[in-house]
């Protein structure tokens, strides 16, 4: 039998934790940008000062000495918060930087529900990054081929750190000990403007502020915008308020069609439909979708190219007083049926020549019929105007997003919003008889 030999844990524990340790989190990925908030992008470096109120700071030493963690884990904590809500991220980095050292990679979540679970999360990090601080990162990250910046950001607690920013460093971020806690940013001003600065220094503040004054309340559901830059953000982007009739956009259609109804209202290759012709057919088709019981806020899918067809549709269905949920024909088939299946949609309307991919989805759904367009108009339904009441807090349509970050989201907009949204665009495009647009955007 052939020797065993058995190494001595104590002298390559530390080494192999270490390498271990950093490369999992050179692994991880996930890189936190900072937006690039400025007009005048003027190649430099400014400063911007605030100073944590002393009652805000007192709170945070008892909770840190309740939790028994350091006061840095506090700061940390506040600092990712405002990295999760500058780059919409739950996980997030910065570099870290401690006892004049080149700042070395920290990663951390703000998935915990509460500032204290959050902050508990914050301490550990911490404490894993120092108990591996000495292990020799630089060499490990040459060895795995990493050359590209792993952070924008750096957090420190060491004085008179972040004079010079590193090359990659955007901004700094310092809580320094002077007649009380003052936090120290430091930042590129080709990347960001004072204001901006500014802004980013009172997220902090705040976000130190919300700790403070309950440590057990759900982060997610606080804001960090001061009460002017919430004013902004709902009224001062708004534009100039315009009054909206009440009444709902198929309505002003219908008043288009009574008034000029020779008038073309849209054209497809050589096919024209005046606003008559464009509106009986809505009307037949809407009258369709309740033959077939077509509940309020009903959700109707339409799978169609982009020609006259899937106008009708859209308009028939705000007629019927449904939801309009849109479907691109070339879409995969398992997320058309995703879809339909989130929407809670039980009505296709569609044409012959777009359902590839639809009736494969729809073979692995249940109760979702299928209606032809074209079939439709044939059963003869009147074309008169139905008249069916139409709320504006009603839905009209879902839009589901591309789910570029997970699993696409349905974005639900009602009436009265459609409305004010299509305004607008008359309003600022100047759009008025006999302009012409053309339909370039997705269904």
């Amino acid at each position: 039998m052939g020797n065993i030999s058995l190494r001595d844990p104590d002298t390559v524990t530390a080494a192999d934790r270490g390498r271990e340790f950093w490369r999992g989190v050179l692994l991880a990925g996930g890189f936190t940008a900072v937006p690039r908030w400025t007009l005048d992008p003027v190649p430099g470096i400014a400063e911007h000062e605030a100073k944590i109120c002393n009652e805000v700071v007192a709170a945070l030493r008892r909770l840190a000495d309740e939790l028994a963690v350091p006061l840095s884990s506090v700061l940390l904590t506040a600092h990712a918060k405002v990295l999760g809500a500058l780059s919409g991220e739950r996980e997030v980095s910065t570099g870290y930087s401690f006892e004049g050292r080149s700042p070395l990679l920290c990663r951390f979540t703000t998935e915990p529900h509460s500032w204290r679970a959050m902050l508990l999360k914050a301490d550990r990090a911490q404490s894993e990054l120092l108990a591996h601080k000495d292990f020799p990162v630089d060499d490990l990250r040459r060895e795995m081929g990493l050359i590209k910046p792993l952070f924008e950001t750096v957090f420190s607690l060491t004085p008179g750190d972040g004079a010079e920013l590193a090359e990659e460093t955007v901004v700094w971020v310092g809580f320094v000990e002077q007649d009380g806690l003052v936090l120290r940013l430091r930042y590129r001003t080709d990347v960001l403007d004072a204001d901006c600065a500014a802004r980013i220094a009172g997220y902090h503040v705040t976000a130190l502020a919300l700790i403070a004054a309950d440590p057990d309340a759900e982060h997610a559901r606080q804001s960090l915008l001061s009460a002017e830059e919430r004013r902004f953000q709902l009224n001062g982007l708004a534009g100039p308020p315009r009054a909206v009739p009440d009444c709902r956009v198929h309505e002003l259609f219908e008043e288009q069609a009574r008034a000029r109804p020779a008038a073309i209202a849209a054209t497809h290759g050589s096919r024209q439909l005046t606003y008559r012709a464009l509106n009986a057919r809505a009307n037949q088709l809407a009258r369709a979708l309740l033959a077939r019981r077509l509940a309020r806020e009903g959700v109707v899918g339409v799978v169609t190219e982009r020609n006259l067809d899937w106008l009708t549709a859209v308009l028939a269905i705000f007629k019927a007083g449904g939801s309009y949920l849109p479907i691109e024909p070339h879409f995969p088939a398992d997320r058309i049926a995703r879809t339909l299946s989130r929407a809670g949609c039980r009505l296709v309307l569609t044409e012959r020549g777009s359902t590839a991919t639809l009736d494969q989805a729809l073979k692995s759904l249940s109760g979702v019929e299928q209606l032809f367009i074209g079939a439709a108009y044939a059963e003869g339904h009147p074309d008169g105007d139905p008249g069916i009441p139409v709320a504006p807090d009603q839905l009209a349509y879902i839009y589901f997003t591309s789910g570029s970050t997970g699993e696409p989201k349905g974005a639900m907009c009602e009436h009265a919003g459609l409305l004010n949204h299509l305004l607008a665009k008359i309003g600022d495009l100047k759009i008025g008889e006999g302009s012409v647009v053309a339909q370039t955007a997705p269904q």
